[in-house]
């Protein structure tokens, strides 16, 4: 009898996620516990069932850009995919992005809204994009306090209606560069009571969206990011025409395949300023803050979908007389990926609960330093450990992981975007600095550290001074690198900020494993040790910019 593998299976997102249901457990109160536990279950067998069944069986589908129709006429037709199509129903219906604004449960209500889309991102074919630009845009208008454009749009951004919602894009990227949007070359001409924008967007990641937020430079403004202003843009007209612009072409991308991103020329194109004539890249960092947030978000949620998987199909695959499961390398190695998945679920969440609480109008001054240093820190560790994560997740289900009709391939391929996308892990290294301020003040992250850490049980005592530790070497040699100046502290601003962020991680399992093992659970604790073997500390003490030098003049 012939023999045929038998493929993996995904269970039920919600019920299968322990760590998820243990952080609920431990942070939210019994009240706020009851009322979102049963829309986290719906959104959970949405997620393993339907939603997932079509984006397996819509894999291969990419959004179709058609400029002109059969008569010439300029169309620039962005045909979404079936799965966008149903994610965009099922995010308005459930409140992917409304229950952060809705704020039913004050503190909490943004823990509630990312447990949602935790669990509705990875069945979806990265729909976390628009979404994230959403909030973003939301926060971002919120924030300046624009009344008309309050009025015009927010309540359109944060429609659980599917025929009112709004997406929104952010349309910042240009030929210049990504990271130094300094340098944009976007004009913006006076029009009446508005402007007209002229210039190209390299990448714009929601070009069916329904309106963007853009920089842009007011003729006569001086260069620089002071000079550029924040507008609001309409992609259409009211007759349904596109606002004075011309979709380029989409781009051929590694990964998140069915998002359409577009190259764009804005030839004309009407907009509205959203907050005075000048400090572009200032006034945009409510809508960055959130979209880095969505992208830790995305990051957790993309290895805890692969792991649930791979564990899946090691109870099923049978290689040298044995299942997987029972092959003490192969379990060896999954433990060690899940206690990285465990790490960044808890730096992300921590995130999210004081972005939470920064909302509700409850956070101290102290928790917003530290919410101001983890949400970059949170990013760009969660991104890097996303990648290494689905790479050990693809090998796991051997040849079969690297077979694109298995629907394995698209998690390495749609993490590969989280380190790159809202800044890169340098420039998130740097901008971690700059929260710092000049004198490196650590002191929230310490205190972070150090509170979480000493919660420890006499079990996980080791965990919390390993944790201790390398925020205090990260210390020490941030203080060393300012003495020696610019460039000593930007070569080595990488292994300082996963230093850090890897602490603040083991900070927080050893916390929730105290908790837990009160709870007669020893889960928590045995992810924390193995966080802690897999290694905290990056720094390197010694100066090794010649070698970085040659090396990379090679």
């Amino acid at each position: 009898m012939a023999f045929f593998q038998e493929p993996p299976s995904l269970p039920d997102p919600f019920r299968a996620d322990r760590v998820l249901q243990s952080y609920l457990d431990r942070v939210l109160p019994a009240d706020v516990k009851a009322a979102v536990i049963p829309e986290l279950e719906e959104m959970g067998e949405l997620a393993g069932g339907p939603l997932h069944a079509l984006a397996m069986a819509d894999r291969d589908s990419l959004p179709v850009h058609t400029p002109f129709d059969a008569w010439g006429k300029r169309v620039d037709h962005i045909e979404l995919t079936a799965t966008w199509k149903e994610a965009a129903k099922v995010a308005a219906e459930r409140g992917v992005v409304a229950t952060a604004y809705e704020r039913k449960h004050g503190p909490y209500s943004r823990i509630h809204q990312f447990a949602l889309a935790y669990l509705f991102n990875p069945s979806t074919h990265v729909y976390s994009c628009p979404l994230a630009m959403t909030d973003g845009a939301a926060k971002t208008l919120v924030s300046h306090k624009n009344s008309a454009l309050l009025e015009r749009a927010l309540g359109r951004l944060t429609s659980r209606d599917p025929k009112k919602a709004w997406w929104s894009g952010q349309w910042m990227t240009e030929r210049t560069g990504g990271s130094d949007v300094a340098i944009s070359e976007t004009v913006a001409r006076k029009d009446g009571d508005a402007y007209r924008l002229y210039g190209t967007k390299w990448f714009t990641s929601a070009a069916t969206s329904d309106m963007t937020l853009t920089l842009a430079r007011p003729e006569g403004n001086p260069p620089g990011g002071s000079g550029l202003a924040l507008f609001y843009l309409e992609l259409k007209n009211p007759d349904g025409s596109l606002n004075g612009i011309v979709v380029n072409r989409l781009k051929d991308k590694l990964g998140t395949r069915m998002v359409p991103t577009a190259e764009l020329t804005l030839d004309g194109a009407r907009a509205l300023p959203v907050s005075g004539l000048g400090d572009g890249v200032k006034n945009i960092t409510p809508m960055l803050n959130i979209t880095r947030t969505w992208n830790a978000v995305c990051s957790v949620s993309g290895m805890q979908r692969g792991l649930l998987m791979a564990k899946d199909y090691a109870k099923k695959r049978v290689a040298f007389g044995n299942k997987l499961s029972e092959k003490p390398l192969h379990v060896d190695t999954l433990a060690g990926l899940q206690a990285e998945a465990n790490a960044a679920f808890f730096l992300c969440f921590r995130a999210v609960e004081l972005l939470g609480r920064e909302e509700a109008g409850v956070l101290t001054e102290e928790e917003s330093k530290l919410l101001r240093a983890i949400t970059p820190l949170a990013k760009l560790v969660t991104a890097k450990q996303a990648v290494g994560v689905a790479s050990e997740v693809l090998e796991a289900f051997g040849g079969a992981g690297y077979v694109e009709d298995t629907g394995l391939p698209v998690l390495l391929r749609d993490a590969q975007v989280l380190p790159i996308w809202e800044g890169t892990t340098n420039v998130l290294s740097l901008d971690l600095l700059r929260a710092l301020g000049k004198s490196g003040s650590m002191e929230p992250l310490e205190r972070e550290v150090s509170q979480r850490a000493r919660a420890a049980d006499a079990e996980g005592k080791a965990c919390g001074l390993a944790a201790e530790a390398a925020i205090a070497h990260a210390k020490a040699w941030l203080m060393g690198a300012i003495e020696k100046g610019p460039p000593a502290i930007e070569a080595g601003a990488r292994r300082f900020a996963l230093t850090v962020g890897r602490a603040v991680e083991l900070a927080l399992l050893v916390e929730h494993a105290a908790w837990a093992r009160a709870r007669g659970d020893g889960r928590p604790l045995a992810a924390a040790r193995r966080f802690a073997r897999n290694g905290v500390d990056r720094i390197v003490d010694e100066d090794l910019s010649e070698d970085a030098r040659v090396l990379a003049g090679e």
